[in-house]
């Protein structure tokens, strides 16, 4: 019988790579450095005397070892993670609930392809989102009114357990004619004399308000609307500058509606958390739908990280 150094490690590596598209990302995804995903590949390599993919490919094009062992990797890895699954039901029992209440208007670019996916994984579990923008979010949890919260910010006042999810850069869109439009990026001042175009939040649920503008004095004019279309649409007619995630604003970029800037030197940039009750951390599907959100996040929106 051949001896095999087959791990499941290995088979993680190989379908991480396949789904992010290049070591770097597939080692952020893994939660492993580059270099100790190379040389686990490497050692692969050297043991069956073959290349597993070819180097310098975009996008990445595996050999014909290598797909032989992707196809045991989509055989096998599926298996453990649902005996993962049955034994943690086995363990804890198969009810379960989340109900996520969210204070963010573009989580849901995210979150629903996200829920469709742990949906297939966690069946018995009931999702279902808390109707409406949540300005206190966190709150519903202890009145049990939601068990999950999705937050851009931890209070260490709060008597809760924060899971991380991802952080972003936010950016500023302005119209093509605009007067800073040859601006490589925009500072605090930028927004003195023109109105901030947002969604209907308070002010300290705004990154830009809370890390660019609030430290810098400056108090601009807000104008709000519930709609991402109707915000850039109101931004490409020079009514004002909107801020965005990249993934939100990617689209009317890429369409040349409206110029998208940098805000501050060294960009802005957002975090999100799903924040719940201690008790409900315990649970594996809770953990398991923190995992879900980071990956499919991570694989299908851009200029996001881990954190």
């Amino acid at each position: 019988m051949m001896h095999s150094i087959l791990e499941l490690r290995h088979l993680k590596t190989l379908h991480a790579l396949r789904e992010s598209g290049n070591l770097l990302r597939a080692a952020v995804l893994l939660n492993v450095t580059q270099s100790a995903l190379s040389h686990q590949i490497k050692l692969l390599e050297e043991h069956h005397g073959t290349p597993l993919f070819e180097r310098k490919t975009t996008p990445i094009r595996f050999t014909p070892a290598g797909e032989r062992l992707l196809q045991l990797a989509d055989s096998v890895l599926p298996q453990v993670a649902n005996c993962e699954r049955d034994l943690a039901r086995l363990a804890q029992g198969v009810a379960g609930q989340l109900r996520i209440a969210v204070e963010c208007h573009t989580c849901f670019d995210w979150l629903m392809p996200a829920m469709d996916l742990f949906r297939q994984r966690w069946p018995e579990v009931e999702l279902d989102i808390v109707s409406g923008f949540q300005a206190d979010p966190v709150g519903l949890l202890y009145s049990h009114k939601a068990d999950v919260a999705i937050v851009s910010e931890m209070d260490a006042a709060e008597s809760v357990a924060y899971h991380p999810l991802f952080r972003f850069e936010i950016i500023a869109l302005i119209a093509k004619d605009h007067a800073l439009a040859k601006r490589d990026y925009l500072v605090a001042q930028d927004f003195a004399t023109d109105t901030l175009i947002t969604y209907p939040v308070p002010d300290e649920m705004l990154d830009v308000v809370r890390q660019v503008l609030k430290p810098a004095g400056i108090d601009t004019t807000r104008r709000t609307t519930e709609l991402t279309v109707a915000m850039l649409q109101l931004v490409a007619s020079k009514r004002g500058i909107a801020t965005l995630p990249v993934w939100a604003a990617q689209n009317y970029v890429n369409r040349d509606y409206v110029l998208p800037k940098r805000i501050t030197k060294d960009g802005l940039t957002g975090r999100l958390y799903a924040a719940c009750l201690p008790d409900l951390s315990a649970k594996a599907y809770l953990s398991d739908f923190v995992t879900t959100i980071r990956e499919s996040s991570y694989l299908n929106l851009q200029s996001i990280e881990l954190i």
